[in-house]
């Protein structure tokens, strides 16, 4: 029988932009341009009930057919961003990883009618090793990751967060991995429309993750193409998407529990109860 232990929340965070917290921002953008969010990262860890014994992470870096699941006992990382500096391409996480805890993932994935594969290849992304790197930089907890399901469908990541809902009273910390914003075209062109659409859709977002009722939380956020500046802010879906399995796994309020400006640019990250 799988272990109960205080439950833990859920969380949806933002991971910056390739191994931003590691390197000097590029000539031209502010120094401390990703030093807040790098505050709130290495945070998270104190505002958690207990310490969680394992971590399933999904990242918007990770789309396969089926819901996969990385089930190697110890990964490699994953250098998946190109054009930073070398340095970047040397940094290390030997988090273990946790084949129990795979099977338990897809346990439950089959008890709700849900297909997954599982493979022990793949690297673990930098939609995971680098704000784990802050979150846990002594890579002591066990780490799972998910991967996200082609096509995108938010109803159907909705679905898989609720399936995954018991690892919460089993000492497992799901977390999401992406941006609440991620138009790079636009991100690096401070404009003024832009910049409102952005903001448009951050409140949207903020209002319909903090409602009071979790079933109008659901239907909003598989609604989110269309609420206002949302396709502005996110051309494509897969740095959303993992908000909606954090939400998904939740029965409680959402929290907005980061919010701010990045290149005059509206970002925030939620916790799940």
């Amino acid at each position: 029988m799988p272990q109960t232990t205080p439950r833990l929340p859920t969380l949806f965070i933002p991971h910056g932009g390739g191994p931003c917290f590691f390197m000097d921002t590029p000539a031209g953008m502010p120094h401390d341009m990703w030093d807040k969010m790098a505050v709130y990262l290495r945070g998270i860890a104190s505002t958690l009930p207990v310490r969680p014994r394992a971590l399933l992470v999904i990242s918007a870096h990770w789309e396969m057919p089926v819901t996969t699941v990385n089930a190697a006992a110890q990964s490699p990382l994953l250098f998946d961003y190109y054009g930073f500096p070398e340095h970047t391409y040397q940094l290390t996480y030997p988090v273990a990883g946790s084949p129990a805890l795979a099977e338990r993932v897809r346990e439950l994935l089959a008890a709700a009618g849900i297909g997954s594969a599982e493979e022990s290849q793949r690297g673990l992304d930098h939609g995971v090793f680098v704000p784990f790197k802050l979150i846990y930089p002594d890579a002591d907890i066990p780490l799972v990751q998910l991967s996200l399901v082609q096509g995108l469908d938010p109803a159907a990541h909705l679905a898989l967060g609720r399936a995954l809902a018991p690892l919460r009273d089993e000492g497992v910390l799901l977390v999401g991995s992406g941006m609440s914003y991620h138009n790079l075209r636009q991100f690096f062109h401070d404009d003024a429309p832009g910049n409102a659409l952005a903001q448009q859709f951050d409140d949207w977002l903020v209002e319909s993750v903090t409602h009071a009722d979790p079933e109008v939380r659901a239907r909003r956020l598989a609604q989110w193409s269309s609420a206002p500046g949302a396709l502005a802010s996110h051309p494509r879906a897969e740095h959303l998407l993992p908000l909606m399995v954090a939400a998904g796994a939740a029965d409680g309020d959402g929290t907005r529990i980061y919010a701010e400006d990045v290149l005059n640019t509206a970002i925030s990250g939620f916790r799940f109860n």
